[in-house]
């Protein structure tokens, strides 16, 4: 496994990052169990959840089972750098959401309680709040790192202004602020290219880009590949859309001796701005699969190729649109 620093901070993570969401609505509890402890032997030890998994309003139930997994001992904590995220809802009351102090601070010990750990590595913001002020999230930041329940602040689906904001309002608290940016980013999805990823890299925010197998089109729907979730009307309808380039892209990979999943997540892990994809496996073998991408080098051939076929924005803003 390769290892890499987690934005500027000093903390080094594993260059693919286990997803958790299936957990529970896909993965039962055991098979779970056991994804996490063959992350482990295979050397990954970043983990991310977040308390809205498991899509039972105010259950947690991911974030229950990986603390389940967690109080069986053996160092499972001390192994892994735990990160989970807050905002989504968690009940019905009007502060139940978002990132009010009120919401953060329960949120955290809703986390805590339920994943039996007295800390959480990286606290991520799973969506920006136009309706609180940076103020306020920074001091309840603050008051969670002062405790020891937090080490260091993330975000999620933020615009690259969000994070220009952040970073100015922890500046002036004398606060280190985000460390880094979950988004959506694939060879399908190249939007976050245009000031997300240079406003992340001018302020040591490290990228984890979420989906990037782009809801299973990249990991050989066309072919019928097992990784490639054909099921769900939206990725059927994905796929029909996609249909053309998708043939063209298996194809490829077919020519270069590599799985699409694989080289998918190999043109990621080659952007020196990406801190580490998020895998989601369902099963021990897809988990194994992804280690594929950590060899491949991805020929000039290839690189130009994947850039006809998925073009992206242009490069970054506002040379891609401007002069």
């Amino acid at each position: 496994m390769n290892y890499t620093h987690l934005g500027r901070s000093g903390v080094q993570v594993s260059r693919l990052c286990l997803g958790t969401m299936n957990f529970g609505p896909q993965t039962d509890e055991q098979t779970s169990y056991a994804i996490m402890d063959r992350a482990l032997e295979l050397g990954i030890n970043f983990f991310d959840t977040a308390d809205v998994y498991g899509w039972k309003k105010g259950e947690g139930v991911t974030e229950q089972i990986i603390g389940r997994w967690l109080a069986q001992g053996g160092g499972r904590r001390d192994k892994i750098v735990l990160a989970t995220k807050v905002f989504g809802a968690m009940g019905d009351g009007c502060n139940d959401a978002k990132l009010s102090a009120v919401h953060i601070r329960k949120a955290c010990d809703d986390s805590l309680r339920r994943l039996q750990t007295d800390r959480i590595d990286l606290y991520q913001m799973h969506h920006i709040d136009r309706a609180t002020p940076w103020e306020e999230i920074w001091q309840a930041y603050e008051t969670l790192v002062q405790q020891g329940k937090v080490i260091y602040a993330g975000s999620s689906n933020f615009a690259a202004w969000h994070i220009v904001q952040a970073q100015h309002a922890a500046r002036a608290r004398q606060f280190m602020g985000l460390v880094s940016e979950q988004s959506k980013y694939s060879l399908l999805t190249r939007t976050i290219e245009l000031e997300v990823i240079p406003a992340c890299k001018a302020y040591g925010v490290g990228i984890i880009p979420w989906s990037p197998l782009a809801g299973g089109l990249l990991g050989g729907a066309a072919g019928g590949a097992k990784d490639g979730r054909r099921a769900s009307k939206h990725v059927q309808d994905g796929f029909e859309k996609e249909r053309v380039r998708l043939d063209a892209y298996e194809a490829l990979c077919a020519r270069s001796g590599e799985k699409p999943a694989d080289v998918a997540l190999a043109w990621l892990l080659r952007n020196p701005a990406v801190t580490a994809p998020i895998i989601g496996p369902r099963t021990i073998e897809q988990l194994e699969g992804s280690l594929r991408a950590l060899e491949i080098t991805l020929d000039e051939y290839t690189l130009q190729e994947l850039e006809t076929l998925f073009p992206g924005p242009g490069g970054e803003a506002p040379e891609a649109y401007a002069w």
